[in-house]
């Protein structure tokens, strides 16, 4: 699905659903993909920024893993700053998605993402909301179930959007 968004720049947001499936519990919630939340050439300090401003304090600047995994215990916002790269949400069989430079990309607890294949420079900002700054890297062992289903089930909404804050898809769409 995809909603165009008014604000300083034009955005195009993406929502995916990614069903639990079997081995990764992924989540009722959507991923949400903005397209162009920052202009690419301003980077990590601009991500940094707008994700400070919103409420989830950005935490990290470095890539994303090359395996499959996922946060029982948080919901994970990842600002692309420089390069490109194609991620897989969801597991094995779930979507691959191209983001770039400026792109933004909102993890709800639970849904599996790996990186498959990235440009050289490839850098990305991650940021939580507050309270969530201890997450855990949980690999889809079958062990991880009861206690991850559990944990997300428990595991509060963020009260604002990284992207938009207070307002926006985030906050309507996870409610």
């Amino acid at each position: 699905m995809r909603h165009f968004l008014g604000a300083h720049l034009m955005r195009e947001l993406e929502e995916l659903l990614l069903a639990d499936d079997g081995v990764f519990p992924n989540s009722r919630l959507p991923v949400l993909v903005y397209r162009g939340a920052v202009k690419p050439e301003d980077g990590a300090p601009a991500l940094e920024r707008l994700f400070e401003r919103n409420g989830w304090p950005p935490k990290w600047r470095d890539t994303v893993f090359t395996f499959h995994h996922y946060h029982s215990n948080a919901h994970e916002c990842l600002g692309v700053a420089e390069g490109n790269a194609t991620l897989r949400l969801g597991g094995p069989s779930g979507a691959e998605v191209k983001v770039e430079a400026g792109d933004v990309v909102v993890i709800p607890a639970g849904v599996a993402h790996q990186r498959m294949l990235a440009s050289t420079d490839f850098m990305v900002v991650g940021a939580y909301p507050p309270g969530e700054e201890q997450w855990d890297t949980l690999r889809g062992r079958p062990d991880d179930r009861p206690k991850a289903d559990e944990t997300i089930a428990k595991l509060p909404l963020p009260e604002s959007d990284p992207v938009t804050g207070k307002t926006g898809a985030l906050v309507d769409r996870w409610r």
